[in-house]
């Protein structure tokens, strides 16, 4: 009785007049059944769409922000090295930067997912811009390690943000089978910032003394452009369903269709039967987070992250500053990672083409498995031979892993708490990465360098493990 529109208009009509019922019990289930069912009728046209439904440039202006994210990821690592002798501390002393700001990141993720869920993902994406790229400014004007500590913080919020944001926002305006493959194509943009930042620093951090400096400028002036071109990004239709928010959805729909029509040169096929169930509701508490049935994936997927990140920072931070240690200059530590660089790109842009094609959980558990070996055998048989190649392996797993794993963790959250899920998982699992420093700095000096590099290589292994256990969603409708 309650299929459409007129007959919810007709039922709140007798009703109202009537006068019964005025608790208003009878036209909020009208309302939020009309919203589901309207929401999922929206959620399957835009599922049906076979291209990318909007403008490139909003594919860049996403990228972009991603590229300079992880561009300054990664340019604390090669800093590091020059950092220690500048500042007269020891490298464990200098690794407190890094920790710092992966602790941002668990805070920044948290907060900026809140406002997400709330206010929109695209306020929110303006935001993370704004704060990683003050941060990293300012940390460029460090006078000392313990002002370098508390910028990287605050650029960690606004990564940790970016990180959570970016995944959240293009697993809600992809079509559901392009969902991997477009997610992806942000993270070929962020693996081409890791790149990057090797071959820069390998002219500036050894020949200049501001050369470190300088490398946070460059990220730092990169993400204010990109922050304003933020402006114009759509708004994601399943938070807009979600808020109930039904004629702007179906307007962003519309627009997605038009704009996919246009591309294809014909009428885009009829929706097919969806499973979706979008009810308009306002996001719930991080109480729903300590309960059946997010309290199991959160514990899964923080997992997931925690124990990858140990490792995975580990390689992205302290490789420049383990061979430093093992008897390479920084020059030849440098320019053999700068080769390795380029593998990031390769793995993402490999998983753009098969991470909607092959369960997402395998092809990941796999290639981190892989990533252990390699980094095994980096700490037996690491030489300037040997290093870009092995590196440029461990770096194309990394570059094919981590898209997949963003998109696994946000097909595990409902809409209304996917920002929120993403953050939190991200963010608990980013405690690892914080103390990367002090866990392979910790077993180099006991086990030494041989010892560091299994330590990371154990990471990947328990990771694997642990992927075994996700829900494959690959190809599926987000709830």
């Amino acid at each position: 009785m309650l299929d459409g529109a007129p007959a919810c208009s007709l039922l709140e009509g007798i009703y109202g007049c009537a006068g019964i019922f005025t608790t208003g019990t009878l036209q909020e289930d009208i309302r939020v059944n009309h919203v589901s069912r309207s929401g999922d009728t929206f959620i399957a046209r835009l599922d049906r769409i076979p291209v990318w439904p909007y403008p490139r440039s909003v594919l860049a202006i996403v990228g972009a922000g991603f590229f300079f994210a992880y561009f300054d990821i990664v340019t604390i690592g090669f800093a590091l090295p020059v950092i220690s002798k500048q500042f007269k501390v020891t490298a464990e002393m200098a690794s407190w930067s890094i920790t710092s700001g992966l602790i941002g990141y668990i805070l920044g993720s948290i907060l900026d997912s809140r406002i997400s869920d709330r206010y929109g993902r695209r306020v929110s994406l303006f935001l993370s811009v704004a704060a990683f790229s003050i941060g990293s400014l300012l940390s460029a004007t460090s006078p000392s390690l313990n002002w370098l500590i508390f910028w990287r913080f605050i650029s960690g919020m606004g990564i940790g943000a970016e990180i959570a944001l970016v995944t959240t926002y293009m697993a809600e305006v992809s079509p559901a089978p392009l969902r991997g493959r477009y997610t992806g194509w942000t993270i070929v943009c962020a693996f081409a910032g890791f790149a990057i930042v090797p071959l820069l620093a390998l002219h500036l951090v050894p020949a200049y003394s501001w050369g470190w400096r300088f490398l946070f400028v460059v990220g730092g002036l990169g993400g204010l452009l990109i922050g304003f071109m933020r402006r114009g990004l759509p708004d994601s239709i399943h938070w807009l369903i979600a808020q109930g928010r039904l004629e702007e959805a179906e307007t962003a729909v519309r627009a997605a269709e038009e704009h996919a029509e246009n591309t294809l040169g014909c009428a885009l096929p009829p929706p097919a039967p969806n499973e979706a169930h979008s009810k308009a509701s306002a996001p719930p508490g991080l109480g729903a987070f300590f309960k059946p049935p997010l309290l199991g994936r959160l514990v899964l997927l923080a997992s997931i992250w925690f124990v990858y990140y140990v490792g995975n920072y580990g390689w992205l931070t302290l490789a420049p500053e383990l061979f430093a240690k093992h008897g390479f200059s920084l020059t030849q530590s440098i320019a053999s990672l700068s080769v390795t660089g380029l593998g990031f790109v390769a793995g993402a842009l490999a998983a753009v083409y098969t991470s909607d094609r092959i369960d997402r959980r395998r092809s990941a558990a796999l290639l981190t498995l892989v990533w252990a070996i390699t980094l095994a055998g980096m700490g037996v048989y690491a030489s300037v031979a040997t290093i870009p190649v092995l590196g440029f392996l461990a770096s194309f797993t990394i570059g094919y892993v981590i898209p997949l794993l963003y998109t696994i963790t946000g097909e595990s959250f409902p809409t209304s708490v996917r920002a929120t899920g993403v953050s939190l998982s991200d963010g608990f699992g980013h405690l690892g990465g914080a103390f990367c420093g002090q866990i392979i700095l910790g077993v180099e000096a006991v086990r030494g360098f041989e010892g560091a590099f299994f330590a990371m290589a154990a990471t990947g292994l328990v990771t694997a493990v642990l992927i075994g256990f996700v829900r494959n969603h690959t190809g599926s409708q987000l709830d």
